[in-house]
């Protein structure tokens, strides 16, 4: 049940960032006084609409995109003589561009959202491994195998009041700017060892009497039995940093450019993915293939149905950033491609003025068609490839 929820509420999320991208191109529409006569969430077969003003606003029966439709897109399109001012192509260029670009504005600023309302509520993932005190055990187990707490096993860390959200700066002198460093530092230590730590911003040091206990070596290999003695307290790193609401605004951001930079490398190896997607198909499945709104809904499912809300809302923002840029991409017929149109088109008319010429004719559409066919072409093969793929083989989150 919490499954289909978690799916639910995934695609209720894409339907959802889909209108908020269409009411962006909208708004700046009406905001520099071009006429927009239709503002329709998915395609095909209306379900209901209505008319407010001169605008049209509807929900059709395919929910795989949406449209507003502005009156003189291209300088092709027949506009009644009154409605000339409010065309289009009659809006100087800059605000054309504003336009186009809202649509992606619009994703960016949903995933940034998503990812300040984690930040101070649930946190961030702490993707730099800080090390922040996540759990506190109650005991040290003497080896891998012993699975419960017994009478007399030690618990270092919680009898020497580490608590969770402490950030460890130090052990026995030396610094430990990440888990990895407090792990490595830990295991070589015994008896009392001074931890310096950060708690609610004010530093301190705390004395852990280390435990020796039995443990795989680090760098052992699948199927090793060895053990060794090595130090431990009984502590696990924290997965979620929670941020105050003024410390939330860098974190956002540095996690946002990560993200942003994910999400361009993404795109760029999309073409050399294609092939894994065919073999999902087939029945050979590749985690870091290429997934369809389908696929995503289905892990934000799987997501949900396990407790990880923080994947779930990080799948939400990644697919608003990945849409966002991919419809930037200077491509017809995505926004991007109508932008680099318009722009084109300025500075051609810029160049022509230095040489004494007057402006070109407006940039005809129709020459671009064939290339705006294929790649519709291409974009709708792979789109039907990762569908199928996600449907008959979907990625599902390990159990």
């Amino acid at each position: 049940m919490t499954f289909v929820l978690g799916v639910v509420l995934f695609a209720l999320g894409i339907g959802v960032s889909i209108a908020l991208h269409e009411f962006g191109h909208l708004l700046t529409a009406k905001a520099f006084g071009m006429k927009a006569t239709r503002y329709f969430v998915g395609f095909g077969p209306k379900i209901f609409s209505f008319r407010r003003g001169e605008t049209e606003y509807g929900l059709k029966a395919i929910p795989a995109g949406g449209f507003v439709q502005i009156v003189g897109m291209t300088a092709l399109e027949e506009v009644d003589r009154e409605d000339e001012p409010r065309a289009f192509y009659n809006k100087p260029v800059w605000q054309r561009v504003i336009v186009l670009a809202a649509g992606s504005i619009t994703h960016f600023l949903i995933g940034i959202l998503v990812l300040f309302v984690m930040a101070v509520s649930i946190g961030l993932p702490n993707l730099d491994n800080k090390a922040i005190v996540g759990e506190v055990s109650a005991c040290v187990p003497a080896t891998p195998t012993q699975k419960e707490c017994r009478p007399g096993d030690p618990a270092p860390a919680r009898q020497a009041g580490l608590r969770p959200g402490d950030e460890i700066l130090a052990v026995g002198g030396r610094s430990t700017p990440t888990y990895e460093d407090v792990l490595r530092t830990t295991r070589e230590m015994s008896g009392p060892t001074p931890f310096r730590i950060r708690r609610d911003g004010q530093e301190q040091t705390l004395t852990v009497d280390v435990a020796k206990v039995q443990r795989a070596p680090l760098d052992a290999k699948a199927g090793d039995t060895q053990l060794v003695s090595v130090g431990a307290v009984g502590l696990s790193n924290s997965r979620l940093l929670q941020y105050g609401v003024l410390e939330a605004v860098p974190a956002t951001l540095g996690l946002t450019g990560q993200m942003f930079e994910n999400t361009w490398e993404g795109i760029k190896r999309l073409p050399q993915k294609v092939p894994a997607v065919w073999r999902a198909i087939m029945g050979e499945n590749d985690p870091e293939r290429p997934v369809s709104v389908v696929g995503a809904s289905v892990i934000g499912g799987d997501a949900a149905e396990r407790g990880l809300w923080e994947l779930f809302l990080m799948l939400l923002a990644g697919l608003n950033f990945f849409v966002g840029v991919f419809n930037l991409l200077p491509l017809l017929p995505l926004d991007g491609g109508h932008i680099a149109v318009n722009v084109y088109g300025r500075v051609r008319d810029w160049v022509r003025r230095l040489r004494g010429l007057p402006a070109g004719a407006p940039v005809d559409y129709t020459k671009l068609l064939p290339i705006t066919y294929v790649l519709m072409l291409l974009g709708g093969a792979m789109m039907l490839l990762t569908v199928t793929a996600d449907i008959v083989n979907p990625i599902r989150l390990p159990q």
